[in-house]
């Protein structure tokens, strides 16, 4: 009954061996705008806002604001379009500072990545809930908290059924909120055309007044500001490239497509709106947002009478904001299990988190991006003044890492390309930009709770480098036992080896790529049962997960590592002139393969025992427990269960 439910709520399973299912789950260049630009154009949701405020009374510089904004989206995003070339396999910022800056870069780097991606869900779904329910009575605010719980538990529920269908329900949200704030910006643009002319000498006089009067450097300090206030516009730019390896092919040419999308529908939506700000001369208005004052005189002007189709017109463009917003939080659950998945194949998270579920998701991911977002919504008990400078610092550590990986790149292999110089200015250029924010947004907020991002994010980077440590100490002492029980040289194949016979007693065994770890468990059965095994059967399964399910040859490089570690082990008791053979089988759930390749070799020989090695650490904890797979302890449960005899081998470990 429970597999059913599971298979109702998340789906069928599919088979990562088959071209087709990789054909499906790809996204094409609009389907990633979507899903994965949505928590960049959110972003005009509140960015502008935050740096047209920080003007005060001196709004003549919005132009300049608005000019700056969609230039800088453009600059960012050109910069990542080189992520991309240079990282068509995914990892964006991660990758960036761990291949180019080095290894403890892409530790900072991916550590802020993760903790901001944490952050993009939490505050999405407060930002959301906070509009959603300012269209309600203030006694349903008791009921907030609970919404956003219950809205993380869905999106949850969405990713683990698999991107695509994610975003497949996300999708009438995400174009109802482009497409009507679109032709409300045309529109307030339009009504307002005759202003225009004189937006732009008007700006330059007040602001060369305002330099007279203040001075040149008042007036660059409060535009940097302002600029640096309203980073939050520009967040969400650097996903495309933390996802490459899930688009369609050609990979390059569908990310640069799908950061055009994002690059052009975010300057357009963010520089429109502080342009709308300027020309309907828009005031705070208490309880509601800038965005909301300057709709609601829009639609106003649309010569809508009625005032509750007024309303309700404003109602729904807020709502779709509110929509948006929950889905740039779907971009969360998108990208940061990616980041996960690739600082896991380094080592610096367990390794868990490469793996794919059944519906060929990150699922572990998944589930402690979500579970993260959740303690810390009921922690801050969803205030976006809170999450809002949390949030607003990780990402712009990532987008320098980032661009000054490029620019080092750029200038050492500046005889390799012909356009270096432009790729170097581009990188600089965005550097320059990209920095400037983060210090500023460091000093400004420090204080405020920008203390608490830099503490969360050091522990986060603390954890790692345990981690990191403990597989690294692991590591050197499973070579140790190579060095001992296998010979690094190729044993050669055995004219005429022993036959098989299958009533005869079989030792079945469960190897993996160590050949050390296999041989112990093989040599250590001989010594314990000497003579009585006639026939020896080794199993291996190959793990498809988030590096080897990536469409370039990575499975058919495993396919190759595991047919030659097999081939050793039977090849080694063909010499010895023992009887041998070997099964491998491909799967996201090596617990599943394992179980249905000793069915059919309990078919073959039903005289079997099976065998497998676990490693034993010296200090045996919660800790080292976690970071290693059950697979043995797994695997004799099922057996037994099944009447199936199998003995564990402990192996230890310094």
């Amino acid at each position: 009954m429970l597999k059913t439910l599971h298979r109702l709520i998340i789906g069928a399973p599919r088979d990562p061996l088959n071209p087709e299912t990789r054909r499906h789950i790809v996204l094409i260049a609009f389907l990633a705008w979507v899903g994965l630009g949505a928590d960049g154009l959110s972003s005009s949701c509140y960015g502008p806002e935050e740096a047209f405020l920080a003007l005060g009374d001196h709004t003549q510089l919005g132009v300049y604001l608005a000019i700056v904004t969609a230039a800088t989206v453009f600059i960012i995003s050109l910069a990542y379009n080189q992520v991309i070339e240079l990282f068509p396999n995914g990892g964006g910022g991660y990758k960036v500072a761990t291949n180019l800056l080095g290894p403890h870069a892409g530790l900072v780097s991916g550590a802020a990545l993760i903790v901001d991606y944490v952050l993009t869900i939490a505050i999405s779904v407060a930002s959301g809930v906070d509009a959603l329910f300012s269209l309600l009575p203030v006694a349903a605010q008791i009921y907030k908290v609970a919404t956003e719980i219950a809205l993380i538990l869905l999106l949850l529920t969405l990713n683990l059924r698999g991107m695509k269908e994610s975003i497949a329900v996300l999708l009438p949200i995400f174009l109802g909120f482009f497409i009507s704030h679109v032709f409300l910006i045309l529109y307030g643009i339009f009504a307002h055309a005759g202003s225009l002319p004189q937006l732009i000498p008007n700006s330059v006089a007040d602001a060369t007044a305002l330099s007279r009067e203040m001075g040149g450097v008042f007036v660059a300090a409060l535009f940097l500001r302002a600029y640096s206030l309203g980073g939050g516009t520009y967040t969400g730019l650097e996903a495309v490239s933390n996802n490459v390896n899930t688009l369609a092919e050609p990979r390059v040419a569908t990310g640069k497509w799908t950061m055009f999308y994002m690059a052009t529908s975010l300057a357009f939506t963010a520089g429109g709106i502080i342009l709308l700000y300027l020309l309907w001369e828009v005031q705070p208005v208490p309880g509601q947002t800038l965005n909301a004052v300057t709709f609601k005189a829009i639609i106003g002007d649309l010569g809508i009478s009625e005032g509750w189709i007024s309303q309700a017109a404003l109602a729904t463009v807020l709502a779709l904001e509110a929509g948006l917003l929950l889905v740039g939080a779907n971009t969360g659950l998108l990208g940061g299990p990616a980041v996960m998945a690739n600082m896991a194949a380094d080592s610096w998270v367990p390794r868990q988190f490469r793996q794919l579920s059944s519906r060929l998701v990150t699922q572990n991911g998944i589930a402690l991006m979500g579970a993260a977002a959740l303690l810390i919504l009921i922690w801050s008990q969803g205030r976006v003044a809170l999450l809002v400078v949390l949030y607003s610092i990780n990402v712009f550590l990532t987008f320098s890492m980032s661009l000054l990986g490029l620019s080092v790149h750029w200038w050492r292999n500046r005889r390799s390309y012909r356009d270096w110089r432009a790729r170097l200015t581009l990188s600089l250029v965005g550097l320059a930009v990209t920095s400037s924010i983060l210090v500023v947004s460091l000093v400004e907020k420090f204080t405020e709770g920008g203390w608490e991002t830099v503490l969360i994010t050091s522990v986060v980077i603390g954890i790692c480098l345990a981690i990191r440590w403990h597989y690294n100490e692991t590591r050197a002492q499973l070579l140790k036992i190579d060095k001992v029980f296998a010979s690094p040289t190729v044993v050669p194949d055995v004219p005429n080896p022993p036959a098989l016979d299958p009533l005869a007693p079989t030792a079945v065994f469960f190897v993996g790529k160590n050949r050390g770890v296999g041989m112990h468990a093989l040599l250590w059965v001989q010594r314990l049962f000497p003579g009585h095994f006639k026939n020896f059967v080794f199993l291996s399964i190959g793990e498809v997960d988030a590096q080897s399910y990536d469409g370039k040859g990575a499975l058919r490089t495993l396919q190759y590592t595991l047919e030659n570690s097999l081939r050793y082990y039977v090849n080694f008791c063909h010499s010895h002139g023992l009887a041998a053979t070997s099964h491998i089988g491909f799967g996201t759930d090596p617990v599943e393969e394992l179980s249905k390749l000793t069915e059919i070799v309990a078919k073959d020989y039903p005289n079997n025992v099976c065998f497998a090695s676990k490693l034993i650490f010296e200090h045996d904890n919660l800790f080292t427990r976690w970071l290693h797979n059950e697979t043995a302890l797994s695997m004799q449960h099922r057996l037994h269960l099944k009447g199936m005899q199998m003995v564990i081998l402990p192996m230890r470990v310094a």
